[in-house]
């Protein structure tokens, strides 16, 4: 008598119901292997496809659910207006070729005429290097899109309002202050919620890929005011910096909702109460904004602390 096997059951070898048992866990397989890979490519399509479904079912959830959200800030944003009507901001005096911001902000004609040298610069560098790349980037993946391509220049003006900032607070060089503007270029890769984690992740790798090179990364889907990713670049080639923001359509709406308040936060236009009243504003618009699954698990970067 032999030893039982380890996957033996503890009946008779001969036992009919064992046999019986086996004929109907293991039945013959009369398929093909082309008619079994086929059958199981159908199966998984078919998996795919229902999980497809259900992830459009609750986009289209959370999209009815964000209209709503949207609709109502633009009604709280008009009554924030109504009481605190917009300031008009200054004019560019170019006549004396001058440039003239909020808060008496100069830019005598000597500093201004360098400012726009260099704006020149970044546009060629733009123009030449960088959005080709990274649309070669974008084409990639029909998945997401860039958008709000048409303003990946930013205006020259807001440029002279952070080049005087930066003047003023590190006596810095107009050339100085141009180069430390992080945003002078700025690109917005837009992804569908259920493609957003490793979109992102693949879509850094891309960048790095076409010889950028990261300097800082700062993830905010786990704030109060603000949903999204944030990153600074460095082309290799002139050393020009630029930005590249990671968002869903909703975290992307939300943040042009919310971009007037912002900027009042941003350039200290506002008293107190305003700012609170402001905050609470993108407090609401921002908890709204639904979090792509592993999407707040994304480190943050900085070179300077990975040296």
């Amino acid at each position: 008598m032999g030893a039982d096997r380890p996957d033996d059951a503890d009946l008779p070898p001969d036992d009919p119901d064992r046999r019986a048992d086996h004929a109907r866990i293991d039945p013959a397989e009369t398929r093909t292997r082309q008619e079994y890979y086929s059958d199981l490519r159908a199966t998984v399509s078919q998996e795919q496809s229902a999980a497809a479904r259900q992830t459009t079912a609750d986009e289209q959830a959370a999209t009815k659910k964000w209209q709503q959200t949207a609709t109502d800030s633009r009604w709280i944003w008009t009554e924030y207006q109504r009481k605190w009507p917009p300031a008009d901001r200054p004019t560019t005096d170019r006549s004396t070729g001058s440039w003239h911001g909020n808060g008496n902000r100069v830019l005598e004609p000597a500093e201004n005429s360098r400012v726009e040298a260099e704006c020149d610069r970044i546009a060629r560098r733009e123009e030449e290097r960088i959005s080709p790349a990274m649309r070669s980037i974008e084409s990639q993946d029909p998945n997401r899109h860039l958008i709000g391509f048409e303003h990946r220049l930013k205006d020259r003006d807001r440029i002279k309002e952070k080049v005087h900032a930066k003047m003023e607070e590190f006596s810095y060089s107009a050339e100085e202050a141009v180069s430390a503007v992080s945003d002078t270029i700025r690109y917005t890769f837009q992804y569908r919620e259920a493609h957003y984690t490793q979109g992102v992740w693949t879509d850094l790798e891309r960048l790095k890929g076409e010889g950028f090179k990261l300097h800082q990364l700062k993830n905010s889907w786990s704030g109060e005011e603000y949903k999204g990713i944030n990153s600074q670049w460095i082309e290799s080639g002139t050393g020009q910096r630029f930005e590249v923001q990671f968002h869903t359509r909703t975290s992307f709406e939300a943040k042009q909702l919310t971009h007037d308040s912002y900027e009042l936060l941003r350039t200290q236009r506002a008293d107190e109460f305003e700012k609170m009243v402001l905050k609470a504003f993108q407090r609401k618009v921002s908890a709204e904004v639904p979090i792509p699954p592993g999407a707040a698990d994304i480190p943050d970067y900085s070179e300077r602390d990975a040296r």
